[in-house]
C-alpha cells in the first residue's frame, strides 16, 4: 500500500495538519493551507451495534453479503471499528448468530472492522424495565459453560459482555471472563449497591447505556443509577439520540463520571438507516417511527436505537454542553480504552492504526466526508 496524506484541522488541537499514513499513522506535520474547514479525527468506534441498514446481527442466518453491505453503511457514519452485539435469545440463536458473525468476519471485505463481539445478556434481570426489550423467557442464570459456548461459537472473539450482578454466583463468572481479557459491563439490572460493588471488585469496568434498561420509577436513593455513577472504576456508555436519555440526565452523568469515563454508543438495531415501518428483531416485532424512535410494536417501550454515530457525536455536543474534541474523544480513544482495542489508544498520533475520518462540523451538524480503515479508503461522500 502506498503512503497517503490527509489534510485537515486536528480535532484535538485545532491546528492544521497533514497526516501521512500507510497501515498506521506515520507522520503528522503542521500545515497552514489546503485544509479548508475540514476536520481530521481517529475513526469512530462503536461498542454496541445490534444491526444496521436492514441487517440483523442477531440472526443466525444473516447473509454474509448483507453483513458486508451494512459495514459499508457504517463507514458512511465515520465508524471504522465496532462490536456487533448479540442480545438475549435462545442458546441456539445466540451461538448461531455469533458463529455466523465470526464466519463473516473472516470472509467479507472489511470484515476486520468487526473488532470483536459484544454479548448483551442473557444473564440480566428478568424484571420489566431493567430487562428492556430483551425477551423475558430467554433470560437465564449465569453459566460459565454457556459463556464458553459463546466464545467457541465466536472463535474466541467475545470481547465484551453485559451482565446483571444481582445473580448468585455472578462474581465467579466475572472473574473468569476478566481473566480471559473480556470486558465485563453492568447493565439491564436492578442490582443493589453491594452487588454492584462486588461486581466491580471481581473486575467489572463498564456500565452499559447508563440511564436505560431501568425501572420507569425507582426510589430516590440509593438506587443502581447513582451507585454506578458514583463508582470511579466504571466507565459508562450513553445513547445520545435525544430519545433514550434527557439532556439533564446526560449532563449530570457527565459531571459524575468525568469525561474520561464516558463513551458514546449507538445501540443501533436492524432498522437503523432504513425507512420508518414495521420490522422484526429476531422474534421481536418492532416499529421504526419518524424521528428514528424504535419501539416494541404496538407500544412505547424502546427497542434499541436508530442512531448513527456521527449524529450521536453532534447530539452529545448539544445535549451535554461539551466541545467537539470531547465528544469525539468519547467516540474514539475512550471507547478504545474501555473496549481494549489495540492500536487505537493514542488517537491521532503516530503509531496508531490508520483509521481516520474527515468531516465538516457546522450548525450542530457533523457531515462525514471521507473515511479510511487501516489505511484503506472505505468511504468518500
Amino acid at each position: 500500500m502506498n503512503r497517503q496524506t490527509a489534510k485537515g484541522i486536528h480535532v484535538g488541537t485545532g491546528e492544521g495538519v497533514a497526516v501521512e499514513f500507510n497501515t498506521v499513522l506515520e507522520r503528522i506535520k503542521p500545515v497552514s493551507s489546503g485544509i479548508g474547514g475540514q476536520y481530521l479525527a481517529p475513526g469512530f468506534i462503536d461498542l454496541q451495534v445490534n444491526g444496521f441498514a436492514g441487517v440483523d446481527y442477531n440472526s443466525p442466518v444473516a447473509p454474509h453479503d448483507e453483513i458486508a453491505r451494512s459495514i459499508l453503511a457504517l463507514f458512511a457514519t465515520g465508524v471504522t471499528r465496532f462490536y456487533p452485539t448479540v442480545i438475549t435469545g435462545s442458546a441456539e440463536d445466540m451461538t448461531g448468530a455469533l458463529k455466523n458473525l465470526a464466519a463473516a468476519r473472516g470472509k467479507v471485505a472489511y470484515g476486520e472492522a468487526m473488532e470483536g463481539f459484544h454479548v448483551e445478556g442473557p444473564f440480566i434481570s428478568a424484571d420489566d424495565g431493567p430487562r428492556g426489550a430483551h425477551p423475558r423467557h430467554c433470560v437465564r442464570a449465569p453459566s460459565i459453560d454457556e459463556y464458553r459456548r459463546f466464545q467457541d461459537a465466536a472463535d474466541g472473539r467475545v470481547r465484551l459482555m453485559t451482565v446483571s450482578p444481582h445473580w448468585p454466583g455472578i462474581t465467579t463468572l466475572i472473574e473468569t471472563m476478566v481473566a480471559e481479557d473480556v470486558v465485563v459491563s453492568i447493565g439491564h439490572t436492578g442490582a443493589s449497591g453491594e452487588q454492584i460493588d462486588e461486581a466491580v471488585r471481581a473486575g467489572a469496568t463498564m456500565s452499559t447505556h447508563l440511564g436505560n434498561g431501568a425501572h420507569a420509577e425507582m426510589r430516590r436513593h440509593p438506587n443502581y443509577l447513582w451507585d454506578q455513577m458514583a463508582n470511579d472504576h466504571l466507565t459508562a456508555s450513553f445513547i445520545t439520540d435525544g430519545i433514550h436519555i434527557g439532556q439533564n440526565f446526560f449532563r449530570v452523568a457527565l459531571r459524575a463520571k468525568g469525561l474520561e469515563r464516558c463513551v458514546l454508543v449507538t445501540d443501533a438495531v436492524m432498522p437503523a438507516g432504513c425507512a420508518p415501518g414495521d420490522y422484526m428483531l429476531g422474534e421481536i416485532p418492532v416499529t421504526l417511527h419518524p424521528g428514528d424512535r424504535v419501539t416494541l410494536r404496538g407500544g412505547d417501550r424502546l427497542a434499541g436505537a436508530a442512531l448513527k454515530m456521527h449524529d450521536g457525536i453532534a447530539n452529545a455536543i448539544r445535549l451535554g454542553g461539551i466541545t467537539l474534541r470531547d465528544a469525539v474523544t468519547m467516540a474514539t480513544t475512550n471507547a478504545a480504552r474501555v473496549g481494549r482495542i489495540a492500536g487505537r489508544l493514542r488517537g491521532l498520533e503516530t503509531g496508531d492504526r490508520a483509521d481516520l475520518v474527515a468531516f465538516d462540523f457546522s450548525s450542530e451538524r457533523l457531515t462525514v466526508r471521507q473515511v479510511w480503515m487501516g489505511g484503506q479508503p472505505v468511504y468518500t461522500a
